[in-house]
């Protein structure tokens, strides 16, 4: 019976902790802005956000006619899921990443470059 009960102080206690550190956490993370990315999908999406962003001639052209604007695609790389099957992340010096998502209410597929230093958003499809 006395090992019965310890277990249970000892699960009550781990269950406060877990509660507690939880709260801090999310309250630390939410005050600084740190995200943790343990999967390829979103180590890739901070990856590109982190670097400085260029257009193609096209998509120069579409943002000048604004038909988009540069707040929907950092919205796309924060929400959109990369396709990795379709994507070239072997070429040198830049991988190619062709990412999935929705763009103004429409499904998209934005083609990015990833270089060491800037990201090229290349083409948009609808």
């Amino acid at each position: 019976m006395a090992f019965l009960k310890r277990l249970g102080f000892y699960l009550i206690g781990l269950s406060i902790g877990i509660v507690f550190l939880t709260i801090f956490f999310k309250k630390k993370a939410e005050e600084t802005g740190v995200t943790f990315c343990y999967f390829p999908n979103c180590r890739t999406l901070k990856d590109i956000r982190s670097k400085q962003l260029s257009y193609s001639e096209d998509i120069q052209a579409m943002l000048q006619q604004q038909l988009i604007d540069t707040m929907a695609i950092a919205d796309f790389l924060l929400d959109g899921d990369v396709d990795f099957g379709k994507s070239n992340t072997s070429s040198a010096p830049c991988k190619t990443y062709y990412i999935q998502g929705t763009l103004k209410a429409k499904d998209a597929e934005l083609k990015i470059r990833n270089c060491e230093n800037k990201a090229i958003v290349e083409s948009i499809k609808y």
